[in-house]
């Protein structure tokens, strides 16, 4: 791709699938122009005809708009050939991805949204019922895939896009147990029973590419913000 192209992410710090398009970016040294959306309020007029579902991120190429964080992240990830992963025709490049994807599948659909769970009003026995349904899962699907990990994905001493797909999710689960807005107990099972899984996730959390935008405060404050409001609610 040319050094002339132009990229506008449509963003928000405080989204962690917006985040990963930041992660990317960072990774790649993609100059880029960035424009803060408000997930706050109701969207403007001018951003729905960006991308008429309203989320973020969105990213302008060259005057054409790609939505849905993976997906954005793929074709950044294509267009500038780097680390991150290699070309499918690339000698293993096509087991290498294979790879890649299973991991990213298995942390978001059988893990992280097993996470979800702690974010409605409950009592601490369902909360440890979550933690543990969550620590079996991170067992038996995710920590075998990071047998390897050196200390990144498949052995790798840099980002690939393993980490550029999950990385916000696991810096926002370091955060939030750390500040004990999910479980304490969550973390100190994931040291005990996960330590691929630990060590992965402490070297992910502190890298420059993935720090970058992070703002741990806001992240506590507007999660805490969030789960009184639930229980108010409830």
């Amino acid at each position: 791709m040319s050094s002339q192209d132009k990229l506008i992410l449509y963003t928000n710090h405080k989204c962690p699938w917006a985040h990963r398009a930041h992660i990317a970016l960072a990774e790649l040294k993609i100059p880029f122009q960035e424009v803060i959306i408000d997930i706050d309020t109701p969207r403007t007029p001018e951003y729905l005809k960006i991308n008429p579902r309203g989320l973020v991120p969105a990213l302008s190429y060259n005057g054409e708009i790609l939505v849905e964080s993976g997906i954005i992240v793929q074709f950044l990830a294509d267009a500038y050939p780097s680390h991150l992963v290699p070309a499918s025709g690339a000698p293993g490049g096509a087991l290498r991805r294979a790879h890649i994807a299973l991991f990213v599948d298995v942390f978001t659909t059988k893990f992280n949204s097993v996470l979800y769970g702690l974010w409605s009003p409950k009592s601490d026995d369902e909360k440890q019922a979550v933690v543990d349904k969550a620590v079996a899962v991170l067992v038996k699907e995710v920590e075998p895939l990071l047998a390897d990990a050196k200390p990144f994905f498949g052995g790798s001493d840099k980002l690939t896009l393993a980490e550029v797909l999950t990385a916000s999710f696991a810096v926002r689960l370091k955060t939030l147990t750390r500040a004990e807005i999910y479980p304490k107990a969550l973390w100190t099972a994931i040291e005990e029973k996960a330590p691929n899984f630990a060590k992965w996730a402490e070297a992910v959390s502190v890298h420059p590419s993935v720090t970058s935008i992070y703002d741990e405060k806001m992240t506590v404050e507007g999660t805490r913000q969030k789960f009184e409001k639930a229980r108010a609610g409830a």
